[in-house]
């Protein structure tokens, strides 16, 4: 399966509006608060 970078671009901005996060550095921020990631040891 193959996915375009204007797709990923486009799944990317829905995020960051959904999640009211300015970048993807934040978005990352936000998931981990939330707990849906974790670092890796």
């Amino acid at each position: 399966m193959r996915v375009g970078p204007a797709t990923v671009k486009t799944h990317v901005a829905s995020v960051l509006a959904k999640t009211g996060t300015r970048d993807r550095t934040q978005a990352v921020i936000r998931a981990y608060e939330a707990g849906f990631a974790r670092p890796v040891a």
